[in-house]
């Protein structure tokens, strides 16, 4: 195998979680009083690093951005963590390569400690050596610190990470492998707009769940 380490992303490739995040979004907004946005406007919040994308989309300051995070995770940390579906066939794939011996991990924008309820109420938790997120006070959100934190405890002794891909469905995920030097498949089925992953540089690209666990068993 060419790959012995493999990396998820969360949200839009193991899951399928816009109802959630959408559902939450529009109850912070009604509480602090902003107008509500479109169904594509909302989708810009699924996947990127949350407070990031707050400031930059409503083009406020940090600590407005906060009081739209609190307010939101009021709402997520209770009821929406669990408006989510696991994408079928996840499931399939990360037993076969967990068989083979492929060492997994997930690296997630989303914080750990909702990851990590999420991996354990959908049974993923399991498959999984290490889960990575961002911290509550917005440290970690970056996804390429986050990348290199899993890759620091998988492998701290090796410097060449030609056997190590991750697998995303946002250019956050792509442009946080490459800074970490090392390669990237960007998933269609996700929340990419178009040609999103191919102008971030993706060294691969597959539609479906199902050639991405072909191409993966493969590799």
């Amino acid at each position: 195998m060419k790959y012995k380490y493999i990396l998820f992303d969360l949200d839009g490739t193991l899951t399928d979680s816009k109802d959630g995040i959408i559902n939450s979004m529009k109850f912070a907004l009604e509480a602090l009083g902003y107008d509500q946005l479109s169904d594509d406007e909302y989708l810009r919040f699924v996947g990127p690093p949350f407070r990031t994308s707050i400031v930059e989309y409503f083009g406020i300051g940090e600590n407005e951005a906060k009081k739209i995070v609190e307010k939101y995770r009021e709402r997520f940390s209770t009821i929406g963590l669990f408006e989510n579906r696991v994408y079928e066939g996840i499931a399939d794939m990360l037993g076969q390569l967990s068989r083979q011996g492929r060492i997994l991990a997930v690296a997630t924008s989303k914080p750990k400690i909702f990851s990590d309820r999420i991996l354990i109420k959908y049974d993923l938790k399991k498959y999984f050596k290490i889960t990575a997120g961002s911290e509550f006070d917005g440290t970690k959100d970056v996804k390429a610190e986050i990348i290199e934190q899993v890759l620091d405890q998988l492998i701290p002794e090796e410097k060449e990470r030609t056997n190590v891909i991750m697998v995303g469905d946002r250019k956050y995920d792509i442009i946080g492998a490459i800074n970490c030097g090392i390669d990237s498949i960007g998933v269609r089925y996700g929340y990419a707009e178009a040609d999103e992953l191919e102008s971030a540089g993706a060294t691969y690209i597959v539609n479906t769940v199902i050639e991405l666990k072909e191409w993966l068993l493969n590799n």
